[in-house]
Order: C-alpha cells, then structure tokens, then sequence
C-alpha cells in the first residue's frame, strides 16, 4: 500500500503538469485573437480592451500544477507515515513533491510580477475601462498572490509532521512565527505592486522616483517583519537531526537532482515547441509593393489559421511526445532507483 501510495505521490504533479500544459496552450492561442491598435498614422496605441480569457487560462494552469503538487506532498508525507521516514521511495516522493510546490510557487510569482509589469503603457492615450482593468490586472495579481501564499502555508507550516515519535497538537506559537514570517512579505510585495498599479492608473504617467521609494519601503518592512517572525520561530527548540551515511545520501541526492534538471529541461521544451506551435497559426497578409508614386499601405492586422492534420503532426505532436518524456522519464528514474529498497521494505513488513 505503501508503495503505491508513493508512486501515486510522484504521479500526482506530472498530472498536474500535463493539465498546465494544456491551459497553458489555450492561453496562448487565445492570445491570437486579441488584435493590437493602431492609429491612422500606423503607431502602436495598445491592444483591445478585454478581459483577455489568457490570464486566467495561465492562472488557472498554475493552480492546477500548485494543487496537485500540494496533494503529491501531502501523499508522500502519508507514505512516509505508513513505510517509514527513512523509507527511499516515499522518501523521493516527498522530495520530489515538495520541489514541485517551489516550482509552482515561483511559477506564481513570476505571473503575478509580469502582470504587474505588463499592465504599464497597455493602453496609450486612450480611456481605459476600470471594470476591464480591474478583472484584467488587478483581481488577477490577487488571485496568484493569495495562491502562493496559501501553498507555501500549507505545504510548508500547516502540515503534518513526520518524524519519529512526534504528534500533531495545537499551532505553537513556534508554527504561527514561521507562518508569519513566511507570509508577510510575500503579502506585502502584494501591497506595493497594487499600490503602484493605482498610482499609475491615477496619473496615468510612469511612476515617479518618489513612488518607488514608497514600494520599496513596503516590500522592505515587509521583508523585515517576516525576519523578525522568523527568528522568533527559529529561536524555538529544534528537533535533532537524525544520522545519515554522507557518501550514500550524496550520491542519491546527485541522481535524485540529474532526473529532476532532465525533466525541467524537457518540460521546458514542450512548452517552448507548444507556444511555437500555435504561433504559427498567426499568418500575417503578404507585402504588396506600392506602385511608383503611392504611399506603402500596411495591413498590421493577421488570420488564425485553422487547425490542420498536418500542423498537428509536424508541430504539435513533438512537444506532447516532449511533455510525456519529461513525465515518464522523471517518474521512471525515481521509481526505479527506490524501487529495489522499496521491495525490500514490503518483504520485511510482510514477515
């Protein structure tokens, strides 16, 4: 039971990557259909004013991916109750799982942050929509902030323990510091980029020197509050550490590291050739050269082209054959490698 509860706790993110790929390749090709603007003069004056289905196609990929990453840990902790704390499968599962929940935290960051960034010079000299701009950019931001922090919280404080002998009580006063001291500036930074956002939609201007002032005074209180909470958590007595064969868990963490680079290398890779893919779906119209005496006439504007067997073959098909490598290959080196300790732990609780 054990054993299968491990695999499952490995399985459970590459699903929940299988499924961002997937959003995330609707996102992109929603994005085709969202046409910039141009004036009469043929310079750039933004994109439509829509609540692009996009940004919540990519939130909602990276909720899927942190979700499931969040369950896989959860599992591997469950095995880990179940075989041992030193079984080497659960084990794997556990750190496997809990990389996956980095990944998916800094997958929230990084969208929350290029929001914040995109949504300046979105719309020049124009009149802007606030209903639109607050669903487009505002409510987003909120939704990746409160993910990431919910994540963090859950996989990283409120959760069960596993070492030997301990038992699950009350929240001490230990574990609400490092909550604290994890939440706070993430929250924080949270309120400064809000902040400016509402600056710069006010005054419709770059921000001034004042105003980053302001937004770094709050990330750095921030910052500082969550040392302070920190420390206080650090400052708490801390279990000892159990003893382990050094060369032996060196060189399983370096295996355990070359397996995951080589499926965040190929799972980089299929969304790559994914987003290649279906950007070439974009066809722009052909040049046509002006006759001797007439003005150039530009057509900025482009066609989706429709979805062809052929394309699907010769475009689409590497990226998925990408994406289910970096699954399988992931899953099968860390499977494989625990897999004769894991037999061995089955036997034992068998007799």
């Amino acid at each position: 039971m054990d054993i299968k509860l491990s695999k499952l706790a490995i399985l459970t993110p590459l699903i929940g990557l299988a499924v961002a790929w997937k959003l995330f390749m609707f996102a992109i090709y929603a994005n085709l259909f969202v046409y910039p603007i141009y004036d009469s003069q043929g310079m750039y004056q933004g994109e439509q004013q829509i609540v692009r289905p996009s940004t919540y196609l990519f939130l909602a990929g990276i909720v899927v991916f942190g979700l499931a990453a969040l369950y896989g840990q959860r599992l591997a902790l469950r095995a880990r109750e179940l075989a041992g704390i030193d079984n080497s499968l659960a084990r794997a599962a556990h750190r496997f799982g809990t990389l996956a929940v980095i990944v998916s935290l800094v997958a929230g960051a990084i969208y929350a942050i290029g929001n914040f960034l995109g949504a300046f010079n979105q719309y020049i000299d124009r009149e802007e929509n606030l209903l639109i701009r607050l669903f487009d950019v505002y409510i987003p931001i909120l939704l990746a902030t409160g993910l990431v922090v919910y994540i963090l919280l859950r996989a990283f404080v409120f959760r069960k323990q596993v070492a030997k002998g301990s038992k699950k009580t009350g929240m001490s006063d230990s574990e609400k510091a490092l909550g604290l001291g994890y939440a706070v500036p993430i929250i924080f930074t949270a309120i400064a980029i809000i902040f400016g956002l509402v600056v710069y939609d006010i005054t419709r201007t770059n921000l001034q020197v004042w105003v980053w002032v302001i937004i770094q005074v709050i990330i750095a209180s921030g910052i500082l509050l969550g040392t302070r909470f920190s420390t206080r958590a650090k400052s708490a007595v801390a279990a000892p550490a159990r003893p382990r064969a050094t060369l032996a868990a060196g060189a399983a963490n370096l295996n355990f590291v070359l397996s995951i680079i080589f499926g965040s290398f190929v799972s980089i890779m299929a969304f790559a050739f994914g987003a290649d893919a279906i950007e070439k779906l974009r066809i722009y119209p052909p040049y046509v050269e002006p006759l001797p005496g007439e003005e150039a006439v530009y057509d900025w504007s482009w066609q989706v082209a429709p979805f062809t067997v052929s394309w699907f073959i010769e475009q689409m098909i590497p990226a998925l054959i990408l994406l289910f490598l970096a699954a399988a290959g992931t899953y099968l080196s860390i499977t494989e490698r625990n897999k004769a300790a894991a037999i061995k732990s089955a036997k034992s609780k068998a007799k």
